[in-house]
């Protein structure tokens, strides 16, 4: 009887081990609802806690420095976080934002503020006014110089040693502006001894001037910060349509404000083209040099410059057209944009737009709005025109000529054409641009 016993158990156990097999080791009901070892949790349907995406190390960075600002005068939090624009339309062109300062001292180079938000956002710069002659050239050395008889024009760089230095840091690109202007040129550099009061030199000498005047900047500039300065606005708003030298197929301006334009007066209409050869052999590969000019929109002033940098591009003297890009809110038309970029685009040269300024028409809510919809539109158009969104005009680069109304050096500026308000915020046209940019990235 015993035995008997016994065996039933042992059948009913093997009965159990091959059930338990047979369904993959998966408790039974009777397994599930027996009462769980004493110590053990009761089993939970609560979900558990998800581990947080790591951050990039571009959000970290950002991080830190917003963190940096945490004690300062300004929020910063809405300029720095957020996709940056430059990255959304980088496939397209270079996106740029210049460092306004109309000397050294008010230069954007001393706000920390000013500067994250430009490295944040933008790709490019152009610093508006210390690369011009006038800021540049030093009369006192260049006096020296010719005294000693060393016919040199001595260069100053001191203003512009610390943006480069910046740029080179944290890998944003520089537009050089400009190297030959009408205006922002001293008198001086065009007389003899460098003196005010000297008779102007010759063709011969004032050639030699300019010569070294671009090898020194050019030098300085690639010698010391190599692929920083991508671009040089060679020669800057040489046409006149109205009171232009009607000999010339590009009607060259001849006037400067209330006075000559010395290039022109010392050297002749051919100034342009010698200051392009000039750069041309001092230009380090791959550095584009533009012609830049305003109001190129006007059908009879793009004809001229459609002229000129035929006569330089057959020479293979210049890379690319500079459209500075003072436009409003109803002017010029975006059909206007449109064929003005494909006229000159038939050149094969670069388009750059580098002083891009659109004002709202009022400093409210509703003007700003206006004002973002406006420049959505340029850069919806720039898009579709752009080589790389299947348009005819290969656009390199699009510079803002500044990046905040009401400057935080300057105590009255009125100027409402910028980006980011005068505490830094942004205004409604960087979220218009950026879902411009989504729509195409």
């Amino acid at each position: 009887m015993a035995a008997a016993v016994v065996l039933l158990l042992c059948l009913a156990a093997c009965s159990n081990e091959k059930q338990g097999e047979e369904t993959g080791g998966v408790p039974t009901e009777a397994a599930t609802s027996a009462p769980q070892p004493s110590g053990e949790p009761e089993p939970t349907d609560s979900p558990q806690p998800t581990k947080e995406p790591e951050l990039t190390e571009d959000e970290k960075y950002w991080n830190e420095v917003l963190a940096s600002f945490a004690d300062g005068e300004y929020d910063l939090t809405a300029a720095l976080t957020g996709e940056s624009l430059q990255e959304l339309c980088g496939d397209y062109f270079l996106l740029g934002a210049a460092m306004t300062g109309a000397g050294y001292e008010n230069l954007a180079i001393h706000s920390k503020e000013y500067m994250a938000v430009l490295e944040k956002h933008f790709g490019s710069t152009t610093v508006t006014n210390l690369m011009k002659p006038v800021h540049m050239l030093d009369q006192s050395r260049s006096q020296k110089n010719a005294a000693a008889g060393d016919p040199e024009p001595a260069v100053d760089f001191s203003r512009i040693e610390s943006t480069l230095a910046w740029c080179a840091e944290h890998g944003v690109k520089m537009r050089g502006h400009t190297l030959v202007w009408h205006t922002q040129v001293p008198d001086w550099f065009f007389r003899e001894g460098y003196e005010n009061d000297g008779a102007y030199v010759d063709r011969e000498t004032m050639l030699g001037r300019l010569d070294s005047y671009i090898k020194q900047v050019l030098s300085y500039c690639q010698d010391n910060f190599p692929g920083v300065v991508y671009c040089w606005d060679v020669v800057n708003e040489a046409v006149d349509p109205e009171k232009g030298d009607p000999n010339t197929s590009f009607s060259c301006r001849t006037e400067s404000g209330d006075g000559p334009n010395l290039w022109y007066t010392v050297i002749g209409p051919d100034y342009v083209e010698q200051a392009f050869r000039i750069a041309r052999k001092y230009a380090a590969e791959g550095v584009s040099l533009i012609y830049n000019d305003y109001n190129v929109v006007d059908t009879q002033k793009c004809q001229y410059i459609y002229n000129l940098c035929k006569e330089l591009a057959d020479e293979g003297l210049i890379d690319g057209i500079g459209l500075q890009g003072y436009w409003g809110i109803g002017w010029p038309s975006l059909g206007t944009i449109d064929s003005t970029i494909r006229k000159l685009a038939e050149l094969g040269l670069e388009i750059q737009i580098t002083e891009l300024s659109i004002d709202a028409e009022e400093a409210t809510e509703e003007g700003f709005e206006q004002q973002a919809k406006r420049y959505a539109a340029i850069f919806e158009r720039l898009q579709r025109l752009d080589t790389d969104g299947g348009g005819p005009a290969n656009i390199t680069s699009v510079t803002m000529f500044g990046l905040m109304d009401g400057y935080v050096f300057y105590d009255n500026d009125e100027s409402t054409s910028r980006w980011f308000d005068t505490n830094f915020q942004p205004k409604p046209v960087v979220d218009r641009v950026r879902a411009i940019f989504k729509i195409y990235y």
